[in-house]
């Protein structure tokens, strides 16, 4: 692996930096840093792929709840939407606690402990007898996922190489589309035969599956902890896993500062952390519509997944058919979202992520023209690839866009601020059932949404870092993406 090369004395900032070419032939120094990242890869694929299994769950089951009052009580469509937008608030609370805190404690602590929570949480909901407790576990319970999203972006940011991190950040987040599949098949061959709370409680197996491991495999991550100041222990976390020495220093320098503690020439310059930087003048524009891209994202996410298969019975389709449309919808979310990375990684993911919200918007209007049913089920999977796999791709973009003294913040507020679209998504799709409405009206609603997504993606600007990173490195060295 190549080293940072400082740039010549006087050398001017570039005002368009090189896009990067990718990896160098060999990004690993060793087989233990190769088998550390992938061991760290594995960990917080797991746990996304949990909290995908969540976000597709009660969706699966919505079907049984509201046809036997006898499981929780009675349930109406736009009841039904809005129980399950709770477990949304539980996320965004949790993905902005975990922003505020996350940047201080460190990554390992709050990954480790998220992980406990939730999966206690899904636990207990599959336990819950009426419809008050069974709301407040589902809140309970978001506060754990709505920790491990925000904090998956920054571990795997600062642990994978230069060149992979939106590839990386692709299959890691592809766990939720993944977890998503596996709902859906769990629930087609299962649920006849352990009831919707025999499904709840598959979703607690973190707890003695993915925590043991994580013990072992997740370290601290040491760019985090040169951040703070602990160069001696990051020194020791990386000689201890085989991880490159250049990771003991902060590879991105930082572009904001707090005025009111250096401010002329010859002060020392104190860097912002956390959220204080996300509003600095650097990010201020960038963090406003990432906010609004992850909003538009999560809105048709969760939209889409609670109510899928509820709108295409209205088309005639029998239950379990139906079923098998979020199958398709999550399927078609993985093999997009890792296919769009490759591209990211090479060409900036602005303008894929841009393409990605297009081509959902294309997808969702086409449905309504009502095409032969194979059309329809194609045209379902690129839906899927324009709207969860567009929020695969934004979490690597946000991952990368900011320092790393910022960088879970930036990622809780994408999470957390986009978690109220992903409140709102359910809660739309609830009245428009409700409402009588047909599905092509449910179905332009949501396309109108992505392309919404889509002009504010290319309204973002550049970002700070990559400015700086351009000039203090090597191609080979820089974060995975312009950024474009």
């Amino acid at each position: 692996m190549s080293s940072s090369t400082p740039a010549p004395p006087g050398r001017p900032v570039p005002s368009n930096p090189p896009t990067d070419p990718g990896p160098s032939p060999d990004v690993w120094e060793s087989p233990a840093h190769k088998r550390t990242v992938y061991g760290v890869l594995t960990v917080v694929a797991l746990a996304i792929l949990f909290d995908g299994y969540d976000l597709v769950i009660y969706g699966a089951v919505l079907p049984t709840l509201l046809a036997d009052p006898g499981q929780i009580g009675a349930l109406g469509a736009a009841q039904a939407g809005a129980l399950g937008s709770y477990a949304l608030v539980g996320v965004m609370i949790g993905a902005l606690g975990a922003g505020a805190v996350g940047d201080r404690i460190g990554r390992r602590r709050i990954m480790l402990g998220a992980i406990a929570w939730f999966s206690i949480g899904m636990a207990a909901t599959s336990f819950a007898r009426d419809i008050t407790t069974f709301g407040v576990l589902r809140l309970l319970t978001g506060l754990g996922i709505g920790a491990i999203v925000a904090t998956a972006g920054a571990i795997i940011a600062e642990f994978a190489p230069a060149g992979r991190r939106n590839l990386f950040n692709a299959i890691v987040y592809s766990g939720i589309p993944a977890g998503g599949v596996m709902a859906s098949a769990l629930a087609m061959m299962l649920r006849d035969h352990i009831g919707w709370r025999g499904l709840f409680l598959i979703g607690a197996l973190p707890l003695v599956i993915v925590l043991p491991y994580a013990w072992y495999a997740l370290p601290e991550s040491p760019r985090w902890l040169a951040s703070r100041g602990q160069t001696r222990r990051a020194a020791e976390v990386c000689a201890a896993r085989g991880l490159p020495l250049e990771m003991a220093a902060v590879p991105d320098a930082p572009v904001t500062a707090d005025p009111a503690r250096g401010g002329g020439d010859d002060d020392e310059v104190v860097p912002r952390t956390g959220f204080a930087a996300l509003l600095s003048p650097d990010y201020r524009l960038g963090t406003l519509l990432l906010g609004f891209m992850s909003f538009a994202g999560l809105l048709l996410t969760y939209g889409l997944n609670t109510w899928l298969p509820t709108i295409m019975e209205t088309y005639g389709i029998d239950a379990r058919s139906s079923l098998g449309f979020l199958l398709v919808l999550n399927g078609g979310a993985i093999a997009g979202g890792l296919v769009a990375s490759w591209f990211a990684d090479r060409h900036g993911p602005r303008v894929i992520v841009a393409f990605s919200f297009v081509l959902a918007t294309l997808a969702l209007v086409s449905i309504t023209f009502s095409p032969p049913f194979a059309l329809v089920v194609a045209l379902v999977a690129a839906a899927g690839m324009g709207t969860i796999g567009t929020q695969v791709l934004l979490y690597g973009f946000v991952s990368n866009y900011y320092e790393t003294g910022a960088r879970a913040a930036g990622v809780a507020w994408c999470a957390g601020f986009g978690r109220l679209g992903g409140i709102l998504g359910p809660v739309i799709g609830g009245l428009l059932v409700a409402a009588g409405l047909d599905a092509d009206t449910s179905f332009l609603v949501f396309g109108g949404i992505a392309l919404a997504g889509a002009a504010l993606t290319l309204a973002v600007p550049r970002s700070p870092v990559r400015e700086e990173a351009a000039v203090v490195t090597e191609p080979v060295e820089s974060t995975g993406s312009d950024l474009r």
